[in-house]
């Protein structure tokens, strides 16, 4: 329990930290942050509004120290500021709105990727030179060092425009209107994300199988499995309670920083199939200038990683005796 509160600590003096560089860090670039995402604006826009506009994004007229306590106000009540390009939606509601379709897409995407990867890199290492060994994971491994923007890019191609399998793009049937209640439009939501769902799990799985089955390798050449076996135990419980337990350890951080990164979204990848995602979203909020848009986007990532972080140190405990 204390090695837990020590890791929570710590945590939230680096979740404090990142809200803090987070604030700084556009006013540290070169002109003024808040002339750049005005400009767009003037002469359309009553000076007084401009004003009120300066005033709830926390660029106002005043020592740094007063604005750095008014954003600590405003994110404590939730308020990340209006998106310039969505003007005048606030940032939460454009975020809250991309981040549905990339917890559905990368989300689901990461989990099946580790999932089935922790599944084959530990059947791979119990049965060496068999056929998971021999074939699956050479494949999966040459696939993995492909870029995944290519492998995306030609699965579009080839499977949505050659073969028509496939919808070309975005996240649904723009001609439907969005109800969950309407089984064409869930439809159309899981036919438009199974192609690019698949890009991620490809290009991801052969770096899961990989690490799994070296992990499984080096724990398997350990004396408490030789006891086991000895003791008359089933391959299978060896393998999935003595070996797969203690070799998964070490990809769960991997797996934690992946789900943390969730939030930003597989930014190429959203781009390709002009998917609606945080990564689509982030590179608007960059084209667009949208400070307060990037600036709540990269801080939920960075709380995101970190409390993912978090997640993977109560695994370690439950998992581990020793950490305990």
């Amino acid at each position: 329990m204390r090695f837990l509160v020590r890791r929570f600590l710590f945590y939230l003096v680096a979740a404090y930290v990142a809200i803090t560089l987070n604030f700084f860090l556009p006013r540290l670039m070169v002109g003024d942050p808040v002339q750049v995402m005005f400009s767009k604006f003037q002469g359309r826009m009553d000076p007084r509004a401009v004003e009120s506009l300066k005033e709830t994004f926390g660029f106002v007229d005043a020592p740094v120290h007063e604005q750095y306590f008014t954003y600590l106000k405003h994110l404590v009540k939730g308020d990340l500021g209006i998106s310039l390009t969505n003007f005048p939606v606030p940032v939460s509601e454009v975020i809250s709105g991309s981040l549905e379709w990339t917890l559905r897409l990368v989300g689901i995407a990461t989990i099946f990727a580790f999932s089935i990867g922790m599944i084959l890199g530990t059947i791979a290492a119990w049965r060496r030179g068999k056929f998971v060994d021999t074939l699956i994971l050479p494949i999966a491994s040459i696939l993995a060092a492909f870029p995944y923007f290519w492998i995306a890019m030609l699965a579009l191609y080839y499977l949505a425009h050659i073969q028509g399998w496939f919808p070309i793009g975005h996240g649904y049937n723009l001609r439907l209107k969005e109800d969950w209640g309407d089984r064409a439009y869930v439809s159309s939501v899981i036919e438009h994300g199974m192609l690019p769902m698949l890009t991620v799990v490809i290009t991801a799985l052969g770096g899961w199988m990989l690490g799994m089955r070296n992990n499984m390798i080096n724990v398997l050449a350990e004396d408490y499995i030789t006891l086991a076996q000895a003791k008359g135990l089933s391959d299978r419980r060896v393998m999935l309670v003595y070996a797969a337990r203690n070799a998964i350890l070490p990809s769960l951080t991997g797996f934690a920083m992946s789900l943390g990164f969730v939030i930003g979204g597989a930014l190429i990848v959203e781009i390709v199939f002009a998917y609606p995602g945080m990564g689509f979203t982030l590179l608007n909020s960059v084209n667009g200038r949208d400070y307060p848009l990037m600036q709540g986007i990269f801080l939920m990532i960075t709380l995101s990683v970190l409390a993912a972080n978090f997640f993977a140190d109560v695994i370690y405990v439950l998992l581990d005796p020793r950490a305990r």
